[in-house]
């Protein structure tokens, strides 16, 4: 049994690209070598191509680890920073379920 291709949008694949692309800008004007970067980072050469090259079978915690390396960490949390399809919902105020209340529980005072 073979591993099942995982369809990507065109859209989300031109941002991967893009992703890939402004990580190895990064890494050049910092003039780090591919082999600096996969021997800090942790990852094999190939897996640096694909990053660069913004392929999906890449994971998100070898990514997290080169811009760790190119000092870029902070970046990751301007990931859905800006909400604003969520927010709008929050704000339309729809409805939600509710959850149970919880139990009380009851504390008993022990004399010892």
């Amino acid at each position: 049994m073979g591993r099942q291709a995982k369809v990507i949008l065109p859209k989300l694949q031109r941002k991967l690209e893009q992703i890939g692309e402004n990580i190895r800008l990064a890494r050049l004007r910092r003039r780090l070598s591919t082999t600096q970067i996969t021997e800090r980072a942790g990852i094999s050469r190939n897996t640096l191509s694909a990053i660069e090259r913004g392929k999906p079978s890449v994971t998100f915690g070898a990514y997290a680890q080169v811009l760790a390396c190119l000092g870029l960490e902070d970046d990751l949390l301007l990931i859905a920073q800006d909400d604003e399809l969520g927010r709008k919902l929050q704000d339309a105020n729809l409805p939600t379920k509710a959850r149970a209340p919880k139990r009380k529980k009851q504390i008993e005072n022990k004399n010892v």
